[in-house]
């Protein structure tokens, strides 16, 4: 048998004057998340949501909410008078906790906007943005090093357990606490791994672990468990505990709580920490009422449901009768579809082979185009020639028809001459003949005396005369 401390914790309470702003909360749970992960897990730095890793005061269930304070509650029991470190310290209510009884309590984060949010609503602990694994703080300068939930999020867990040691006085304690591997992958189930985390350990593994920095280790056990209280209606705090029996497995563990010296390790005795002083039983008896209530419900759901089924029974075998019969109809409608489908092969064919057929029809009529376009071009090459030809002889012709118009011209003046002259032949012939006929001129040319009349031109006469113009 053991004894064991035991310690009433509201999981509720803050520090005094301490309110919370709902909005900030949330504005802290959103950028605080991502920028813890960021740096803790690079395989997780795109993380934006709340994802359980980063806790804030009234934004978690009670269990969440006791499972991490009861670590903080557990390191108080260390921290009266000392000067306490808290690593990863996140929105800074586990700090506050330690500060009641600290000598002086810093907090550490790599997320400023948890710092922020740890340095308003905390202001009796003091608070800093840095790295577990990079602390600008100096040698021996703290009695007490928490460090709760961190480990597991580091890929370079070795350099933050160096750092511990480094800042923590060579009489100082480091409390360390990570999920224990086994059980953690076992009750995340379907879920898989963690994506925060980037190593966790099993027990011999981490205790290993923290050994290769601190000579000595003392690994307890974090779990939930069964008691039964003993306790004041109101105002109680503190408690003595007895467990029977301690026979916890540490591979079936939840969490594993380590503390870690360069000296020998202090004395210890299990702590049990009650988020709630209540009557367990009586709860469990009202929920399984209540349960039992929910199940009447769900049953009359599932009689209602159950008829709703048997009407869609109905309905589907109603549905299924129908579907033969369109089945069937589908049937003859593939029949007449294939051939359909037939008779497009057929016509596509046909339609191949009148396309072949002008095809060769449209080359032989473009060749025999072709041989027009050349006749055409030959015979408008001849046309263009012949156009040339006539209207040289066009002008050629227009000039012989001047010339025959000047020659028709000549000839009527020269026949209208001719007439002339024949008309006076005549009138000179007439005048002859009366000359023949005149006696005197038939005795003037017996003796010799008148003109000489010669015969010439048919009956036409000729009037000799001499260089003076008488007649011979």
């Amino acid at each position: 048998m053991s004894q064991a401390a035991m310690h009433a914790w509201d999981p509720k309470a803050q520090s005094p004057g301490v309110t919370v702003d709902p909005l900030a909360i949330d504005r802290l749970d959103q950028a605080a998340a991502a920028d813890k992960t960021a740096t803790m897990n690079p395989a997780a730095q795109n993380a934006n949501e709340f994802t359980g890793e980063r806790v804030i005061p009234g934004q978690v269930d009670d269990d969440l909410w006791a499972e991490h304070i009861a670590r903080y509650a557990f390191a108080a029991r260390f921290a009266a008078g000392r000067r306490v470190l808290d690593l990863g310290c996140g929105t800074g209510y586990g700090t506050a906790e330690l500060a009641r009884t600290a000598r002086a309590a810093t907090g550490v984060d790599v997320a400023a906007s948890a710092v922020a949010y740890a340095s308003e609503h905390y202001p009796g602990a003091h608070f800093l943005a840095m790295s577990a694994t990079q602390l600008t703080l100096p040698d021996k300068s703290f009695d007490l090093v928490t460090s709760f939930e961190l480990i597991e999020h580091l890929e370079d867990w070795q350099t933050m357990l160096a750092e511990a040691n480094r800042v923590l006085d060579p009489q100082g304690l480091l409390i360390v606490s990570t999920p224990n591997k086994l059980y953690y992958a076992e009750a995340r189930g379907e879920s898989g791994p963690n994506p925060f985390h980037a190593h966790e350990f099993e027990y011999e593994e981490y205790r290993a672990a923290l050994a290769s920095v601190f000579p000595h280790v003392r690994i307890l056990l974090q779990d939930r468990m069964e008691s039964f209280g003993f306790y004041e209606p109101k105002g109680a705090t503190r408690a003595d505990g007895h467990i029977v029996r301690a026979d916890g497995d540490p591979t079936q563990a939840n969490f594993f709580v380590a503390i870690c010296s360069q000296k020998p390790l202090p004395g210890t005795t299990a702590f049990l920490y009650i988020p709630s002083a209540t009557n367990l039983l009586r709860e469990r008896e009202l929920h399984v009422a209540k349960l039992r209530g929910e199940l009447s419900k769900v049953r009359g759901w599932l009689d209602s449901i159950t008829t709703e089924r048997d009407q869609l029974l109905t309905q589907f075998r109603d549905l299924q009768q129908h579907l033969e019969e369109q089945n069937e109809w589908a049937s003859g409608l593939e029949t007449d579809l294939q051939s359909v489908q037939a008779r497009v092969a057929q016509l596509q064919d046909e339609f191949m082979a009148e396309q072949a057929r002008a095809t060769e029809t449209v080359t032989a009529y473009q060749k025999h185009v072709v041989a027009l376009e050349e006749d055409v071009q030959a015979k408008t090459e001849w046309a263009l020639d012949r156009d040339k030809y006539l209207n040289t002889a066009l002008d050629q012709l227009e000039q012989t028809v001047t010339l025959l118009d000047e020659a028709e011209a000549t000839v009527t003046e020269r026949t209208a001459w001719a007439q002339s002259l024949d008309a006076e032949a005549q009138y000179l012939s007439a005048q002859l003949d009366l000359v023949r006929q005149s006696r005197w001129v038939k005795l003037g040319s017996k003796v010799g005396l008148g003109p000489r009349l010669d015969a010439g031109m048919g009956d036409s006469a000729v009037v000799r005369q001499d260089d003076r113009g008488i007649p011979d």
